[in-house]
């Protein structure tokens, strides 16, 4: 087992390579420019358009359902494991390069939900779709098809094998194994491994409601994202604020470390250019993997969105980075930084960390923390299985031109990973989701690099409509 996480490792550090970061981080900034800093001077408004719902429009569901989709399959293992997995393999200044990069990540979020919604298309069925391969094929044209047809393998792929369901449930089973069964006192032998009957049970609880909320289709992920979504975040948010609050005094010490960390100013003179290098690498990587911006996946969710306007659109889909990351990631990454854990105890990996954390920053007995942490992962992580399971099939069904057999197929074996996904190690399980992650944005940053001038145009003709409304 140990070769094969090698040669996955390796792929990984390939795929995101010094190549795919500045890919990702200069259509970023490409994007930035053709919309004129919109992320920042329309941010207020983007925030309104979140809770104002229009009155008219084609789709399937609310503004604010298709935003709590979207945010139900990006909050999730990557807010609270990943930013811990950042840190503990690029340093502190990791956590200021997710914030870069998420920044960035707005205006491609608000690109990719303007797209969205401009080409999408309506099957026999009545149903609303959209995403990178229709704005691939009917923007850029029927000669790209096969990067759209690219696109949605990758999208398949990524939800059925990585960032959808293995790490999600992964990071679910061992948040409860953490809080139950902390030292594996409990525990059966399974094909020659040993696992505890919390992680047992819990994978099988989460794999039947997976499977009760899949059959009712975007509809039922749509309403159960809209209660579990803000609850939960308005509760993980809450937390993060207290360990924030009361120690406020650690603030500036921790500020500092992150920046210093960021730029490789604690490092040996030899070793800064490799310091900065595995923080970025690591912070942009798992920024992504938290955020999705760039991936694709958003647009699949904002296309079912009811509007008329593909920018209002395309702001609502932005706000989603801003929560994500610019709030909910870069509380973690504090409350992480704060209580010093990994300098403490640098065998703590994953989920470890961050109730590491908890149990040091939260004025609670340390088992209700950890209960806090565990209730918070498992339902963010619950919800991102199904989103993603919304996205790949929207995938899937682009490809196999929405057969009803592969859908019902598709299900079954998505619930199978679902099942599977306990039983496989943490640092593999990231590595093939992180992977997937980095094939499906290259098709899609393809596009919208391709396609950014109709996003500047669309967008001076909002901004100007928006103006002359006052």
């Amino acid at each position: 087992m140990s070769g094969f996480n090698e040669i996955i490792s390796k792929i990984d550090g390939f795929v995101w390579g010094i190549p795919m970061i500045v890919l990702i981080l200069g259509c970023g900034i490409i994007l930035t420019f053709r919309i004129r800093g919109l992320q920042i001077r329309r941010l207020g408004t983007a925030l309104k358009f979140m809770f104002r719902n229009e009155n008219s429009g084609d789709g399937e569901v609310t503004s604010f359902a298709a935003l709590c989709t979207a945010l139900s399959a990006t909050i999730g293992t990557g807010n609270i494991v990943g930013v811990a997995t950042a840190i503990a393999a690029g340093g502190p200044g990791a956590l200021l390069w997710m914030e870069v990069a998420a920044f960035f990540g707005m205006a491609t979020k608000y690109s990719e939900g303007l797209l969205a919604v401009k080409y999408r298309v309506t099957d026999k069925q009545g149903h609303i779709l959209g995403g990178p391969f229709y704005y691939i094929e009917n923007g850029m044209g029927q000669k790209w098809k096969w990067l759209a047809k690219l696109f949605a393998i990758f999208g398949t792929l990524a939800g059925l094998m990585g960032i959808g369901t293995i790490t999600q449930i992964n990071g679910i089973t061992s948040a409860a194994n953490n809080f139950f069964d902390p030292d594996s006192l409990h525990t059966v032998t399974i094909f020659g491994t040993e696992y505890t009957y919390a992680q047992i049970i819990t994978g099988l609880v989460i794999t039947l409601f997976t499977a009760l909320i899949l059959i009712g289709g975007i509809k039922r992920i749509a309403s159960a994202s809209e209660v579990i979504v803000p609850v939960m975040a308005v509760m993980y948010i809450l937390c993060c604020l207290i360990i924030i609050f009361t120690h406020i005094k650690e603030i500036p010490s921790a500020v500092a470390e992150i920046i210093s960390s960021a730029f490789g100013l604690r490092a040996a003179a030899g070793g800064a250019l490799g310091a900065i290098i595995a923080a970025m690498q690591n912070g942009i990587s798992r920024g992504i993997f938290s955020n999705e911006a760039g991936l694709g996946s958003a647009p699949i969710a904002a296309a079912a969105a009811q509007t008329k306007e593909p920018a209002r659109q395309g702001l609502v889909t932005m706000t989603g980075t801003f929560i994500d990351t610019i709030i909910v990631c870069t509380m973690t990454g504090l409350s992480i930084v704060i209580s010093g854990c990994i300098e403490r105890n640098p065998e703590l990996k994953g989920v470890e960390i961050t109730n590491a954390a908890f149990q040091y920053g939260l004025p609670f007995p340390e088992k209700v923390s950890s209960f806090i942490l565990m209730a918070c992962l498992v339902f963010f992580a619950f919800t991102t299985i199904l989103g993603w399971n919304y996205y790949s099939e929207r995938c899937l069904a682009y490809l196999t031109k929405s057969s009803k057999f592969t859908t019902i197929a598709f299900r079954c074996l998505y619930i199978a990973a679902v099942f599977i996904g306990p039983y496989l190690t943490v640092e593999a399980v990231w590595n093939i989701a992180d992977i997937f992650n980095g094939l499906m944005a290259i098709p899609n940053i393809i596009a919208l690099i391709c396609l950014s001038g109709v996003v500047s145009a669309e967008t001076k003709k909002y901004i100007s409509t928006l103006n002359s409304k006052g």
